[in-house]
């Protein structure tokens, strides 16, 4: 009988290390089989990660953009509550909202500053809307179409918008002169005090351009004796040769009309 229980014994260790050397030899090809339900996990869960990210910094990049053009008012507001306190409150200048658009082609033709937005009239664009980016006022919309709209630049030679001088309140027109980077004013008096350095804002006339938004800076003021007015040139505040995204914008006044 002891015979027997050795016998048995010593088969039964050799059948653990048998048993232990087959599942040594099995783990890799476990390994292996579940590499594919790991990797395809690992790769939806990461995917939809980035998705995330995508969607995140989209959104912060909007908000800045927003942010900085909402800092544009105060410029003028600053400048004109330190002259004229007294009429705070009379004239209103807020903006209802603001969209995000995307140029998506810029005119080839030379003599033509405009460009395409991904923005149309199911998104309530309309002829006349302002259009800025995070510095200053780039243009307004000409055409509309259901999804695009077309933004003429300040900069174009058919383009004017009225102006005030930031330091002291002094209106005139601001014309497009072709070139994308210059501006003119127009028909501004010899006498009139303007200098090189002079901050150009939105005067609200006409109702086309909420008050108040960088539009240029005064880079140059020539004096001729023989002429009747001062040629005074200015540079845009938006970039219009860099910009991506612009803003649209829907002011209480332009909603009015």
């Amino acid at each position: 009988m002891s015979c027997v229980l050795m016998f048995v014994d010593h088969h039964e260790q050799h059948l653990k290390g048998v048993r232990k050397g087959l599942s040594t030899l099995a783990t890799p090809i476990i390994f292996l089989a579940d590499l594919p339900g790991e990797f395809f996990a690992w790769s939806g869960e990461n995917m939809i990660s980035r998705s995330h990210l995508r969607q995140e910094n989209a959104r912060l990049r909007d908000e800045s953009l927003i942010l900085k053009a909402q800092l544009q008012t105060l410029v003028g507001l600053q400048s004109e509550n330190a002259r004229l306190r007294n009429l705070l409150g009379t004239e209103n200048k807020s903006v209802e909202r603001k969209m995000v658009a995307e140029i998506i082609k810029i005119d080839s033709d030379p003599f033509s500053l405009n460009f395409l937005i991904n923005k149309g009239s199911l998104h309530d664009v309309f002829i006349g809307q302002t259009v800025i980016d995070a510095y200053g006022i780039v243009g307004q919309v000409v055409e509309v179409s259901a999804m695009f709209s077309r933004v003429l630049m300040i900069s174009d030679a058919t383009h004017s918008i009225p102006v005030k001088v930031n330091r002291n309140g002094i209106r005139s027109t601001l014309v497009g002169t072709g070139q994308i980077n210059l501006l003119e004013l127009q028909f501004v008096s010899d006498t009139t005090d303007i200098k090189v350095g002079d901050l150009l804002l939105s005067s609200g006339l006409g109702q086309r351009f909420p008050d108040g938004y960088p539009v240029a800076k005064v880079i140059s003021v020539e004096h001729d004796p023989g002429e009747a007015f001062t040629r005074i040139l200015a540079v845009p505040e938006a970039k219009l040769d860099q910009s991506s995204l612009v803003l649209l914008v829907w002011s209480d006044r332009l909603k009015e009309e």
